[in-house]
């Protein structure tokens, strides 16, 4: 789940996204501090410029109304990712991949950090770019799932008791590569995305062991399927409401698209993707990387420009724009808010629509 200065894009595409040295002096020169700030509740971190939403069809409006203002809630992030809502306590959880941190903000506290190794502690940097978790999850008793970039994993954290437990790190008898993001389906199977973005030589890296960059379904007592092996960079991934379809993000800086899979009552594809994005000819910072689909079939996805909000046939009806690539997104607080990861910042959103409710 990720689509700039780290990769989530192919590595020969990194410096294309990478800031250059003067964005990243001009971000230090405006940041008040050289930690991580918090804005309060619902107003733009001081220096920064305001993100923008674009309206390409009136049938925005009743996803996001007009006047509505997408702001700040935290900067200075090595790279934000994976942002989930945790309902039990009303607060939200997200990845710092490179510096191996999860923090956690909310209205009442900020930001503050959560969990340190959000991954795996004690990794080669010259091996691995990205130790730290980066997709997350909640399963359906309350506990947060974990995409563990450098432990190669799909890792569950009690939140009460902060006990860690591996689910899955091998396929076929062999390492999982960095696994990126995850969905979870309503019989408790996590879908997840294994690209070699955590490596910090992609698929020439001496720590890779599976031939393919993988999408996999995982379920407790039953082991791990791959659901398919052809896609040169999975990322983003996302169930629809029925659960009918899974869409899955390839990031590939040479193959931008999103694709669907039809799926039967075992949850595996009844056959090959389908093409449902192509983003090759789409222009903007960012790949086509994380998703979440509201219960109304509304999507939001990460592709070239930013967030894009879809309608469930693909028509574009509208892009949130931060001048840098949005990784994620999920919804939170009530259901009717967006939460995004964009670069180094956290960004919400007030929508007009709940994306747990239809």
């Amino acid at each position: 789940m990720d689509s700039r200065l780290r990769g989530n894009d192919d590595y020969a595409d990194d410096e294309l996204r990478r800031p250059t040295p003067v964005q990243l002096t001009r971000r230090t020169l405006l940041a008040s501090t050289a930690a991580l700030l918090a804005a309060p509740a619902f107003a733009d971190a001081p220096g920064e410029v305001a993100p923008t939403i674009r309206r390409l069809s009136p049938k925005l409006d009743r996803i996001i109304r007009p006047g509505a203002k997408v702001e700040i809630i935290a900067t200075d992030i090595k790279w934000a990712e994976g942002p989930i809502w945790v309902r039990e306590g009303g607060y939200l959880l997200f990845s710092d991949p490179p510096a191996n941190i999860m923090r956690r903000w909310s209205a009442k506290d900020g930001v503050s950090v959560f969990m340190t190794p959000s991954g795996t502690a004690g990794l080669d940097p010259k091996l691995v770019r990205e130790a730290g978790s980066n997709g997350l999850a909640i399963d359906h008793q309350g506990r947060l799932l974990i995409a563990n970039s450098g432990g190669g994993s799909i890792d569950r954290v009690d939140l009460k008791t902060r006990k860690r437990t591996t689910l899955v790190a091998q396929y076929d008898g062999k390492r999982l590569n960095s696994c990126n993001d995850m969905t979870v389906s309503k019989s408790g199977a996590i879908y997840f995305t294994d690209p070699p973005y955590g490596f910090t030589t992609g698929d020439a890296s001496p720590l890779k062991q599976a031939k393919q960059n993988g999408v996999y379904r995982f379920v407790e007592g039953q082991g791990v399927t791959l659901v398919d092996g052809s896609l040169t960079r999975p990322n983003g991934i996302a169930l629809t409401p029925d659960e009918k379809r899974l869409f899955v993000s390839n990031s590939d800086v040479q193959d931008k698209r999103i694709v669907y899979y039809d799926l039967g009552p075992d949850g595996l594809p009844t056959g090959p993707a389908k093409l449902f994005l192509d983003a090759n000819s789409m222009t903007g910072p960012g790949n086509p990387d994380g998703m979440k689909i509201a219960a109304d079939g509304t999507m939001f996805c990460s592709s070239p420009g930013g967030m894009w909000i879809l309608s469930p046939t693909g028509e574009k009806l509208g892009l949130i724009e931060d001048g840098a690539p949005i990784a994620n997104c999920c919804f939170g607080d009530d259901g009717t808010t967006l939460y995004m990861a964009s670069n180094t910042r956290v960004l919400r959103l007030k929508l007009g629509i709940n994306g747990w409710a239809a």
